[in-house]
């Protein structure tokens, strides 16, 4: 049974998921989008409303729109979860969330007014005096689609949610980078406060990259991270991400190869930024290369013209021209009514 929450008891965890590679198949599961945006959760006593996010971290201060937006609800008391989100220029952004954590008032203000977040709720914890923590998800559901039925707050969205396995991929392969990916969870089972008692398949696309430079290891003597480019329409190589998940037993012959197309200009366009404070003096500076070398990466979002994390090789691709490594590849955010239509399709 899940802990319970007494008193809006703000040290209650969010229940986290567990990455797998595929959606379940059998019977007994609820599919729901996963968001690109900040999970939180968000509990409410009176006049108090306290936004949660995932590491315990306060964020009332930073989206006061949406705190707003929770104060007009009717219900008193409540503990709801969900992802926060933010659309600009029509297209889904995890970057204007980012930049919602800026130290200064002034700055939070302007930018809940140029841009205002959506708090997308799918999950009810406590709805009034009722506890539904330990109820199934089955129940937690209903109780929650009664709840926003009834409050109609602009801003505040019901998640969708489906029992249809088919339904689910197709909102994974068709959603593009607007969704995180697709969660499953038991339709019987109790809300499991900080376990990962739910399921996660994460989008991932692929991409055809230059290799523009490299990172030595910390040892000076071995490749640590391929930095990746792609040429835009000015023919310029632009830093889009790097590569660094390289077994140790692969470092020295793949240091062999890129040190055979050491020189050149490498970036052309954007180039690789500072490095981070825990680099050494020689892991830190970026070498560039000839671009003449291409790889095929798997990689999941896309912020600001370039992958947000990591991404990971596949293959080479000594069959294709480096040329042909265009930005175009890049699968940006669905248009939130594009990506609406999906959902509710």
């Amino acid at each position: 049974m899940p802990e319970e929450i007494t008193g809006l008891d703000k040290s209650f965890a969010p229940m986290e998921a567990k990455l797998v590679d595929a959606l379940p198949t059998d019977d007994g599961w609820q599919f729901e989008p996963k968001w690109d945006g900040f999970r939180c959760l968000a509990f409410r006593d009176g006049k108090d409303i306290d936004l949660i996010s995932k590491s315990g971290k306060a964020l009332s201060r930073y989206f006061p729109e949406v705190v707003a937006l929770l104060l007009e609800l009717k219900t008193l008391r409540f503990v709801i979860d969900g992802e926060l989100i933010i659309s600009t220029g029509d297209v889904v952004r995890f970057d204007a969330l980012q930049a919602r954590l800026h130290p200064a008032e002034s700055r939070i203000r302007k930018l809940s007014a140029e841009t205002p977040a959506e708090f997308m709720i799918f999950d009810a914890l406590q709805l009034g005096d009722e506890i539904l923590a330990g109820k199934p998800l089955r129940e937690r559901r209903s109780a929650l689609e009664k709840f926003m039925q009834k409050s109609q707050v602009a801003g505040l969205e019901l998640s969708p949610a489906t029992t249809d396995q088919g339904r689910a991929a197709a909102w994974l392969s068709e959603s593009g980078g607007a969704l995180d990916g697709v969660v499953a969870k038991r339709l019987e089972e109790p809300y499991q406060s900080g376990k990962r008692a739910m399921l996660k398949v994460k989008q991932h696309r692929t991409a055809d990259c230059v290799i523009g430079g490299f990172r030595y290891d910390q040892t000076g003597k071995a490749v640590g991270s391929l930095l990746l480019g792609l040429f835009d329409d000015a023919d310029r190589l632009n830093h889009v991400g790097f590569a660094a998940s390289i077994k140790a037993e692969d470092r020295p012959a793949l240091t062999k190869k890129i040190l055979s197309v050491a020189g050149g200009e490498g970036f052309t366009g954007k180039a690789p930024g500072e490095p981070s404070r825990w680099s050494t003096d020689k892991s830190a500076d970026w070498r560039p290369l000839r671009p003449e070398l291409v790889v095929e990466v798997l990689y999941d979002q896309v912020t600001a013209d370039r992958f947000r994390h990591g991404t990971r090789i596949l293959r080479w691709r000594p069959d294709k021209a480096p040329r042909q490594c265009r930005m175009d590849q890049l699968q940006h955010e669905l248009r939130p009514a594009e990506l609406f239509g999906i959902l509710h399709s």
